[in-house]
């Protein structure tokens, strides 16, 4: 039926495969899953904060970051938890949020976190009467930058552990992000998070991804996922040397830059994850090393790698 109907309207058969080859009709490349809490909060209308939650979720899934193509079943997965902890004034809200976004493991239906972080100075004005957009190189409002600015951290650290240093160009583009932000004028929005003078600011933590001296760590992520994770159902024993090796990699990182968020960001994504990893190794000696290796850059999680030895 769809054949003929082509066959007869050459003209809109034409039209549909420019749409169908548009960027606007290929995949984009967040799921996300977004939640706003009011909790802590009097708001008199609820819906505004339904709205706020929708607007926030829509940008996420409908905005092109990037020109990658994603097939649907593709899309990176991330759940974003915004808690708003202040209303100093009608349309201001201050809040913290939580990211988390998550990579499948190939041939299993098996999801691993890649990234799992807390913003605690995630504040911004809001008006339902308002559309929210995003602009790659123009401030729109700090909401916006907020969302296209870990839009872009989420979507490097995917590319990093598909290819090695593949995130490279989305971290410049989450730091096109900060700049604009950070000298805006247009609105009287402060956030002194894109400022760079906190170890937890945004500026911050592009510096750390991004400085050569820890490029070991991103290497890891590569060696972690791509020749870990994925090859572990076929060859269980070669996915373990490479994610032991990746790890050493996340070591070297951890031990030049000591207190590095992304370093510990990683193991209190990862502590239990690799702990099953190795949990079923046969070599003793391995396990050993491992843990010796984890305990000295990872002490929180010390005892979770203890149950290794026993």
């Amino acid at each position: 039926m769809m054949r003929k109907f082509l066959a007869a309207r050459p003209l809109l058969a034409m039209l549909l495969l420019v749409l169908l080859a548009s960027p606007l009709a290929r995949a984009q490349e967040l799921l996300a899953d977004v939640q706003v809490s009011a909790q802590n909060v009097t708001i008199t209308d609820p819906s505004l904060v339904t709205q706020m939650q929708n607007d926030i979720r829509n940008l996420l899934n409908t905005q092109a970051f990037s020109n990658l193509t994603y097939q649907p079943g593709e899309r990176i997965r991330l759940k974003m938890i915004i808690g708003i902890t202040a209303i100093p004034q009608p349309g201001t809200y201050v809040c913290t949020m939580r990211l988390i976004s998550t990579r499948p493991v190939y041939g299993t239906g098996y999801e691993t976190n890649l990234i799992s972080i807390v913003d605690r100075g995630f504040n911004f004005n809001y008006s339902q009467q308002n559309p929210l957009s995003y602009s790659a190189n123009s401030f729109t409002s700090n909401l916006a930058s907020l969302l296209g600015f870990y839009a872009n951290l989420v979507i490097g650290l995917d590319r990093d552990s598909f290819a090695r240093l593949g995130g490279t160009p989305y971290y410049e583009q989450a730091r096109t992000v900060v700049n604009y932000t950070a000298n805006q004028t247009q609105t009287n929005e402060p956030d002194e998070g894109w400022r760079g003078g906190g170890s937890r600011e945004r500026h911050w933590l592009l510096d750390n991804i991004t400085d050569p001296q820890l490029e070991a760590f991103r290497t890891g992520l590569y060696g972690y996922y791509r020749q870990g994770m994925d090859i572990f159902i076929e060859k269980p024993e070669d996915a373990r040397a490479s994610v032991m090796l990746a790890l050493t990699g996340v070591q070297k990182a951890a031990l030049t830059r000591p207190g590095t968020l992304f370093v510990r960001a990683f193991f209190d994504a990862k502590a239990d994850e690799i702990t099953n990893i190795f949990r079923t190794s046969s070599d003793a000696q391995l396990k050993q090393q491992l843990v010796s290796m984890l305990t000295e850059v990872d002490p929180t999680n010390s005892a979770k790698y203890q149950t290794l030895l026993r």
